[in-house]
């Protein structure tokens, strides 16, 4: 009997503690509380719009230079329209109107969204999975990001971004080097995706994969890299007065992200030119799109990523490797900076609280 006097005590105890508890939880939930994990779903929600809405305003910004690189990657070399920035723009507007700036704009935000929120979001996510590994090191445990594993978290988060979103990017490529004088094969993005996969397959989506994962790590890693460190730099030494309540203006920041894209981007551009090429190859308009309206019969034929590169300097020059060059460092310098600026005032505006480099 004593036996079941303390069982059925400490059942009653156990459950005026669960019903204290519930109570307790009720309570909180009425001002407002949010468990740990509704927090961190929250926050990666709140980070990856923030990376979206980034990404969508800094390229519709530079749309028009946009078009234009991808045009002049694609030039034949025996029948040049137009050899500079201005000069390419003009003829756009003069052959297409201003609907000829953008277009492609539409299919380049539908993939660039969900890569700018995949890559701002895996960057943070990998930098804090590095930094862990890195203080597990002897004498390391209070060390911070250096500029080195901030590429190495830029690379990942770039790898993972361009792997998720490249079917997009490959039928973006070839629809904007569509012309009103082309024949036209697609009429938007779902209609160039499946006839993609009807005439050249699954794998056809992925043409150019290669040299694209091999661009984006020093592309990529070095935007994140030196806007990162060069932030922290500025904010440790504070020169020229640049720091204002322990933080960088906007035109600071913008300019940490100009030097960042333009550093970047240089480095890379050569498998970017690669890259459209060979997204050409097995379209069965390529030629004549690439090659002037018809004017040449020559064929776009590479056997991978090198036989690309062989063929493109021995036939054109190693110039070639940059042509666009112009048009896309005025891009990618204020769509560099644009995107990481705005990342962070959206991330603000949510109230995000953890920061890039945390």
């Amino acid at each position: 009997m004593a036996s079941e006097d303390v069982v059925g005590k400490r059942t009653g105890e156990s459950a005026v503690t669960t019903i204290v508890n519930l109570a307790e939880e009720a309570k909180l939930a009425r001002e407002g509380y949010k468990a740990p994990a509704s927090l961190a779903f929250l926050s990666i929600c709140k980070s990856l719009v923030a990376g979206g809405v980034a990404g969508g305003v800094s390229r519709t910004a530079v749309a028009p230079l946009e078009r234009l690189k991808i045009l002049l990657q694609v030039q034949n070399p025996h029948n040049i329209k137009y050899n500079g920035t201005i000069q390419g723009l003009k003829y756009i507007w003069r052959t297409e109107g201003f609907r000829g700036l953008f277009k492609g704009n539409g299919t380049n935000c539908a993939r660039i969204v969900p890569n700018s929120a995949v890559k701002f979001f895996s960057y943070e996510q990998a930098s804090k999975g590095i930094l862990w590994l890195y203080r597990q090191q002897p004498g390391k445990e209070d060390a911070e990001l250096t500029p080195v594993l901030r590429l190495g978290a830029g690379a990942c988060a770039g790898i993972i971004a361009m792997s998720a979103t490249y079917p997009m990017d490959m039928v973006r490529g070839r629809l904007t080097v569509q012309t009103e004088k082309s024949p036209y094969q697609y009429r938007g993005i779902f209609h160039a995706l499946s006839t993609v996969l009807k005439e050249e397959g699954p794998r056809a989506l992925y043409k150019g994969w290669l040299p694209s994962v091999i661009g984006v790590v020093p592309y990529v890693g070095l935007n994140f890299a030196v806007y990162e460190s060069l932030k922290d730099w500025l904010i440790k030494s504070k020169p020229f007065g640049l720091v204002e309540d322990n933080g960088l203006g906007v035109t600071t920041r913008l300019a940490c992200g100009a030097a960042a894209g333009t550093i970047g981007q240089t480095v890379a551009y050569p498998l970017d030119v690669i890259r459209r090429r060979m997204q050409m190859v097995g379209w069965k308009d390529a030629a004549s799109i690439v090659t002037g309206d018809g004017r040449s019969k020559a064929r776009l034929e590479y056997n991978g990523m090198i036989d690309a590169f062989r063929k493109t300097v021995r036939h054109e020059g190693f110039g070639a490797l940059y042509k666009g060059l112009v048009p896309n460092s005025v891009k990618v310098v204020p769509s560099i900076a644009i995107a990481f600026v705005s990342y962070e005032m959206v991330k603000d505006l949510l109230g995000v609280e953890m920061r890039i480099s945390d």
